[in-house]
């Protein structure tokens, strides 16, 4: 059983709009996200963990965007960074010289910028770090796809994403109203069946064989997932009563 975690990204952006957007771009394809508005800020991050790939905006506030990527070179740092240029050759030209791996212009699509994102974790290593294993059970979070015992499973964005939350703590309970937060971010006051209607949806993809069952129920709490081996935790068998137009 594989539990590893996301890829982390350390986005550094003084436009609070921007950088809100991008978070949440960034954590809904599966990515943990760390943002500064300070190039100084910046590097302090970046001597105290680890990330995986820095994107940043070269005009930050006193501090030249181009000079800490001077700086972060010249340390010897082989951490991927995108930059967001503006438009000119001449920026994207200055950003690659300065040592960036790679370079979106402004005004730039945020599917692009996710699967420049995927392209550089991949040449970095850091995409064998980010697919979750459950016995016959594969998450690919930078690809966004599923298998199970070889064969495609096609998944929504929500069910892509409480798949991954549970396979995250596979062997965990993990509670509804985490798993909400999760696909769909803060949960409302009324608490709704959304997790169990998805979690039908998941059953009837990923659990083809019931006698290989990997989702299973916890009563009282939620449900986790779990290797057939290891056998089902207590609790109620699996229902597929609940019903729900089936939309992402």
């Amino acid at each position: 059983m594989e539990t590893n975690r996301p890829a982390r990204i350390l986005l550094a952006e003084d436009d609070e709009s921007v950088a809100q957007m991008l978070c949440d771009r960034f954590e809904s394809d599966g990515y943990a996200v760390e943002v500064t508005p300070s190039g100084a800020r910046l590097l302090e991050l970046l001597e105290q963990r680890e990330y995986q790939l820095l994107v940043f905006d070269p005009d930050l506030p006193k501090v030249s965007g181009f000079d800490l990527l001077f700086q972060l070179r010249a340390r010897g740092s082989r951490l991927p960074v995108l930059i967001l240029t503006g438009g000119r050759v001449e920026d994207r030209v200055e950003s690659l010289d300065a040592g960036a791996d790679d370079c979106v212009a402004k005004p730039f699509s945020l599917d692009e910028l996710s699967a420049r994102v995927r392209a550089l974790l991949r040449r970095s290593g850091a995409g064998a770090t980010t697919v979750l294993r459950v016995a016959d059970l594969e998450l690919d979070r930078l690809d966004r796809k599923a298998r199970r015992a070889g064969r495609v499973i096609s998944l929504t964005s929500k069910e892509f994403a409480v798949l991954e939350c549970l396979m995250c703590h596979a062997g965990e309970p993990v509670d509804r109203a985490a798993i909400f937060e999760h696909g769909w971010g803060p949960q409302p006051k009324t608490m709704t069946n959304l997790v169990d209607v998805y979690i039908n949806y998941l059953r009837r993809k990923v659990d083809f064989e019931p006698q290989a069952r990997l989702i299973h129920t916890v009563r009282g709490i939620g449900y986790r997932v779990v290797s057939a081996a290891e056998g089902s935790p207590v609790g109620r068998p699996p229902s597929d009563a609940a019903t729900l137009s089936h939309s992402s």
